[in-house]
């Protein structure tokens, strides 16, 4: 059974997960990665990355959930980063 607390993480994860996907529909959408810094992308990712490694190691369902998820999503927004960055490049390379 799930303590209190962990309901509360349960919760904010829920918040600060689902606060990324309009993000990545919106790359997605318009392919427009003109303000994402790849530096804070890259920072961003570790430091999810790490927060995983931990809730895995304290056996925390929010933070490997939140965390999880969270990878995938910026996952997404760095491989459209480097798509969508090298497509406008070599678009206006020929225009």
């Amino acid at each position: 059974m799930l303590g209190n607390i962990e309901i509360l993480g349960l919760i904010a994860a829920r918040l600060t997960t689902s606060a990324f996907l309009p993000q990545v529909y919106k790359t997605w959408k318009t392919k427009d990665v003109s303000s994402l810094s790849m530096p804070m992308l890259l920072l961003f990712f570790v430091g999810i990355i790490l927060w995983l490694i931990y809730g895995i190691y304290i056996k925390s369902q929010s933070l490997i959930i939140a965390n999880g998820i969270t990878i995938g999503s910026y996952a997404l927004l760095i491989f459209f980063k480097v798509k969508y960055a090298n497509s406008r490049q070599k678009t206006d390379i020929i225009s």
